[in-house]
C-alpha cells in the first residue's frame, strides 16, 4: 500500500463472519444433544431450546443497533488512497479471531445436553441467526443510502462497532465484491486480496 493508505473491511461482512459457524455448530451440538435423554428429557430440552433460539436471536439482532446506526449516519466518503478488503479475507479473519471461543461454546453446548438436551445448541444457532439478521438490516441501510459501509481494519479488532471504531466510510454500491448486507455478489472479480476503492 502507498503512503497514507489503509485497508477497509465491509461492516456487514464482519457482522456475518461468526453467523455461519454459530449456526452450524449450534445445530450440530443440538442434534448431538438429542441423542441423550438428559436430566430434563428430550422434549423439555428441545422446547426450552426453541424458546432460547428466539430470545437469543432477538437479543443479538437488537444489541448495539443504535451504535451501528450512529456510525452509519456519520459515515464519510472513502478516499482514493484506501484499499477495499475482499469478502473472503474479512470472513476468514473474523472466523480465525473467534475460533477458540466458538470451539469452547460448542463443547459447552454438547456437555450441557446431559442436563438439558439441545437447549444450548439451539441458543448458539439463535445467535448465528441474529447476526445474519443484523447483516440483512445493515444491507437495508446501505440500499436506502445507496452506499456501502466500510470500517478501518486496524480499528475493528473488537468488532465493527467496537469502542475503537471512530467512524465508517462509504463507497458506491458497486465497490468491492460483496453486495449490500454482505452477501456474495453473483459476479466476482478474479483478483483476490484487496482492491482500490472506487
Amino acid at each position: 500500500m502507498g503512503r497514507g493508505a489503509y485497508a477497509l473491511a465491509r461492516v456487514a461482512v464482519a457482522v456475518r463472519a461468526a453467523a455461519g459457524p454459530l449456526w452450524w455448530a449450534g445445530l450440530l451440538s443440538a442434534g448431538a444433544g438429542t441423542l441423550v435423554p438428559g436430566l430434563t428429557g428430550r422434549r423439555i430440552g428441545v422446547t426450552a431450546g426453541a424458546a432460547l433460539f428466539l430470545i437469543v436471536a432477538a437479543v443479538v439482532f437488537a444489541v448495539r443497533r443504535g451504535r451501528y446506526g450512529e456510525l452509519a449516519r456519520g459515515a464519510s466518503r472513502a478516499g482514493r488512497s484506501v484499499f477495499l478488503q475482499d469478502r473472503a479475507v474479512t470472513l476468514r479473519n473474523g472466523r480465525r479471531a473467534a475460533r477458540w471461543w466458538l470451539a469452547l461454546a460448542f463443547l459447552a453446548a454438547v456437555g450441557s445436553s446431559f442436563a438439558v438436551p439441545a437447549a444450548a445448541g439451539l441458543a448458539m444457532a439463535g445467535a448465528g441467526a441474529g447476526l445474519w439478521a443484523k447483516a440483512r438490516w445493515l444491507g437495508g441501510l446501505e440500499r436506502r443510502a445507496e452506499s456501502l459501509l466500510w470500517v478501518r481494519v486496524d480499528s475493528a479488532r473488537r468488532g465493527p462497532a467496537g469502542r475503537d471504531v471512530r467512524g465508517y466510510e462509504t463507497t458506491g454500491l458497486s465497490a468491492g465484491d460483496a453486495a449490500p448486507g454482505g452477501a456474495r455478489r453473483r459476479t466476482r472479480r478474479t483478483r483476490p486480496g484487496v482492491s482500490a476503492a472506487r
